[in-house]
């Protein structure tokens, strides 16, 4: 299994997607700095996940959440929680 999701910073105006096929985990290194890519807004909480049975799905479905369109919706339900 693989988990699309998407990470909100608790401090800054800042929205992050990624893929991984654990979340606690990789929730826990995004919130202790260990991610380059991140460092600077931490810390962060999960607003967003979905479960996807291939990398390539993944992968798609990833890159349609980056999207502007898409990352606009994530920003929706960031403020709806």
């Amino acid at each position: 299994m693989y988990y699309v999701y998407a990470i909100s910073s608790l401090s800054r105006n800042y929205i992050y997607v990624g893929m991984t096929i654990n979340i606690p985990n990789r929730l826990e290194r995004h919130n202790q700095g260990r991610e380059k890519t991140t460092r600077a807004y931490c810390p962060f909480k999960l607003i967003y996940s979905e479960t996807l049975d291939t990398r390539v799905e993944a992968r798609k479905r990833e890159k349609y959440w980056k999207s502007g369109v898409e990352k606009e919706k994530l920003r929706i339900i960031r403020d709806n929680l």
